[in-house]
């Protein structure tokens, strides 16, 4: 069988609708000299592609700067060490300004309530924030922790940090632990309001960050393990 060339293919298509007299003619004016347009597959010029790419790279540092950068999870916090104090920062004596205004911070907190004392200023500031306050260890399960007095650096969740003037940064257990903390009032009152206000609270009421522990209202009510 002889091969079929495509210009007879193309003509026998043809001729199922056209007479072979119409067939030799539309194949002669219509398809064998009309120019096929073929669309251009080639890459394009070397100075389009360049201007495109940095078109590109403008566009992306663009997105970067208007993205916001992921936060650090508590893991990535701990390995980078954000948190520790440095041991050129553990002295007693950087911390003490930070003492000074803790006290004006507690004494606008309890307002005339440092003077009449009782259970709604312990509350009251057993809501507040304590870093910075001068706190003493009167209770604990281990006896070597009774006494330690510092000012607090860090208040954790389960552990509270002090820096003490001798022995450096102390990290106390809150569980099974009473921490004393002192306020001040002003020195411009008389002699009979300067006594200080002086509270003790269970480091067990206190098992919660800082921040969730300033909306918890905290009520009296017996500790069987007291």
């Amino acid at each position: 069988m002889a091969a079929t060339t495509p210009q007879q293919l193309t003509k026998d298509l043809l001729a199922r609708a056209h007479s072979p007299d119409s067939v030799n003619r539309i194949y002669n004016e219509k398809i064998l000299h009309r120019a096929l347009h073929l669309r251009p597959s080639s890459p394009p010029p070397a100075a389009v592609n360049a201007r495109t790419a940095r078109r590109k790279i403008r566009d992306q540092k663009k997105a970067r700067s208007k993205a916001r950068p992921k936060p650090l999870s508590s893991r990535e916090r701990r390995k980078l060490g954000l948190y520790d104090i440095p041991k050129d920062g553990q002295k007693y004596s950087i911390y003490e300004p930070l003492y000074e205004l803790w006290q004006g911070y507690a004494r606008e907190i309890l307002g005339r309530d440092i003077f009449r004392r009782g259970p709604e200023a312990a509350a009251k500031l057993a809501s507040a924030e304590l870093h910075g306050a001068l706190t003493e260890v009167v209770r604990s399960r281990c006896p070597g922790r009774v006494g330690l007095k510092g000012i607090i650096v860090r208040d954790r969740k389960f552990v509270i940090e002090i820096i003490t003037e001798k022995k450096g940064i102390k990290i106390i257990p809150k569980e099974g632990t009473t921490f004393r903390i002192e306020v001040r009032p002003e020195t411009t009152q008389t002699a009979s309001d300067s006594k200080p206000f002086v509270f003790e609270v269970l480091g067990d009421q206190l098992m919660l960050r800082s921040a969730d522990r300033a909306n918890r209202k905290f009520k009296q009510h017996f500790l069987p393990d007291l």
